[in-house]
């Protein structure tokens, strides 16, 4: 069997409870994919998002409906030694990328005090647009469970306000363009035991100011791990806690809750 094969079958297989099971949950608890969707499916190169394709082509294999994807690949600055590793595993996976190049890394490098802000909203920018030349109703970002606790903690901490990542949102800058993410409920740790138990390598961050600081972010994720370690299921109770509001006992909200 090839490789990209085993590879695929892992996933539906001996990882079938921690990912598959998970992503297939996102996916119908909050109607992420539907009949005729055209996806962008955004890979960076990372993991994360590697995955993420593989799960929708397995998707696309197994669901009794149809949708289209496009595996759209931005390349913000990259080296070629980077592009040749995205490209590579791509061939592995039989994944078929559309690679456009932009200038961020270069713009970003020159702003370095807007760094990380300035990157994260150019790269939203440029990938929406891109979707919308493809004619794609949904975008679909690779951020996992681990991304999503993190940002409630990194906001109640650094930004005074309990907000997060929602699953699913209606783009605010381009009509008729949904936002996804798919990977909600799939825990890191099992993202990283994947690609051991496979022996593949991804490109990690490339970016040169992200790789000059430890960042908040860093810092979050070593203060879950010590809690979880404490209280197994305090990071699931972090995600709940986004679900099970008691708006009475908030000082405030942003939106009103009507009766």
């Amino acid at each position: 069997m090839p490789k990209s094969n085993l590879i695929n079958r892992s996933i539906i297989k001996k990882y079938r409870k921690p990912i598959w099971t998970k992503f297939i949950k996102a996916v119908k608890d909050y109607n992420l994919i539907e009949e005729n969707d055209n996806i962008a499916v955004c890979i960076s190169g990372g993991k994360d998002s590697m995955l993420m394709a593989l799960c929708f082509q397995e998707l696309q294999h197994h669901s009794s409906y149809k949708f289209n994807c496009h595996y759209i690949v931005m390349n913000p600055g990259y080296s070629q030694e980077h592009l040749k590793q995205i490209q590579s595993n791509a061939e592995k996976f039989n994944i078929n990328i559309e690679i456009f190049n932009t200038n961020i890394f270069e713009i970003v490098n020159k702003n370095e005090a807007k760094g990380c802000f300035l990157c994260a909203r150019m790269r939203r920018g440029y990938l929406y647009n891109q979707a919308k030349i493809l004619g794609c109703n949904k975008i679909a970002l690779g951020h996992h469970f681990n991304d999503v606790i993190e940002t409630v903690l990194l906001n109640m901490l650094y930004n005074g306000q309990y907000s997060g990542m929602l699953p699913i949102l209606n783009s605010d800058n381009f009509k008729g363009l949904k936002l996804i993410r798919p990977l909600y409920y799939i825990k890191e740790e099992d993202i990283i035991s994947w690609c051991k138990y496979n022996r593949l390598t991804f490109i990690d961050c490339a970016c040169l100011i992200t790789k000059q600081k430890d960042g908040k972010r860093k810092y979050i994720k070593e203060l879950i791990k010590e809690i979880v370690h404490d209280n197994k299921n305090a990071d699931i109770n972090i995600l709940n806690a986004t679900s099970n509001i008691n708006p009475k006992t908030l000082l405030g909200l942003v939106n009103k809750i009507d009766n």
